[in-house]
């Protein structure tokens, strides 16, 4: 957690640097899951964007003992088209057993008065990432066009 703590200030930092002649920011993001545990869950696709890119959440995943998780989905693939459907996905899940994953950041500045800028960051996480519910994206199936 301290990493992600640490990103995210290093990225804050950049941005506020470019911020003094800066016209238009844009920042987007890339989470891959590099190890992991490989699993089939199922549950429903949702959206979770914040703005600065399309971000999407599986909800309603239970695990054997009843539980209700979420992961967040780490994909290349438009996964919009499949926001409230109930689908099954095959990847890797980094919050079970050792996981890794690597979080890629990049930020353009259009600088008004001069060149535009360009930063870029990349951290990877890994051990036992409780708490880091990632999941990528192997393979998507849809179940249901619906979720309950």
């Amino acid at each position: 957690m301290k990493l992600i703590g640490m990103t995210i200030c290093a990225a804050a930092l950049c941005v506020a640097s470019l911020g003094a002649d800066a016209g238009q920011t844009s920042t987007k993001s890339k989470v891959t899951v590099k190890d992991g545990k490989d699993v089939d869950v199922t549950g429903c696709v949702a959206s979770a964007s914040s703005g600065s890119g399309d971000k999407y959440m599986l909800t309603n995943v239970a695990d054997k003992k009843g539980a209700m998780h979420s992961y967040m989905l780490a994909s290349d693939d438009d996964l919009g088209k499949h926001v409230g459907h109930r689908v099954q996905i095959s990847g890797k899940a980094a919050d079970r057993g050792d996981g890794k994953v690597e979080i890629e950041t990049k930020t353009k500045t259009k600088v008004e008065h001069g060149d535009d800028k360009e930063t870029k960051s990349k951290s990877t996480m890994e051990g036992d990432l409780a708490g880091m519910p990632f999941l990528s994206v192997k393979s998507l199936k849809m179940i249901a066009a619906s979720c309950p």
